[in-house]
């Protein structure tokens, strides 16, 4: 009788500490990889919704590098009237709001944003941009 009183406190131990390591409000759950090293890729838009509306065709062609030595590249091509332009800026990433955002910080000013941390897997990337309603769901490339 008393080791079922024991087992059934350490399940709850357990369940009550794995429910405080979320980080993300959609997670994941409990992660043993660091943040730093589940950010660090080459990133692409699967989804992006502006207002709630999909615009995702507005960013298909980007791609975003996140090093863990806090360097960041943006590479977006767009095509105007037929013809296709690449746009490359360089810049650096820091976590802020205690890891609960992240910074990008580009030498292409008008680039530059922070966004909270929706969800931060090793193959998936969700952030929403501070400050307005735009929702990026971003993949391993």
């Amino acid at each position: 009788m008393k080791t079922n009183y024991i087992k059934s406190g350490i399940i709850l131990l357990v369940v009550a500490v794995f429910a405080g390591c979320q980080k993300y409000e959609d997670g994941p759950l409990i992660s043993f990889v660091s943040k730093e090293k589940r950010i660090s890729n080459t990133w692409i838009v699967e989804k992006a919704y502006a207002d709630n509306v999909d615009v995702t065709n507005d960013y298909d062609q980007y791609e975003l590098y996140l090093a863990s030595d806090g360097t960041a590249e943006l590479n977006a091509n767009y095509t105007v009237f037929g013809a296709t332009y690449v746009d490359k800026t360089n810049g650096t990433w820091n976590f802020t709001n205690d890891k609960e955002n992240i910074l990008i910080n580009y030498s292409d000013d008008s680039q530059d944003a922070e966004y909270k941390i929706l969800r931060l897997k090793e193959k998936e990337l969700w952030l929403q941009e501070v400050g307005k309603d735009l929702e990026l769901q971003l993949r391993e490339k």
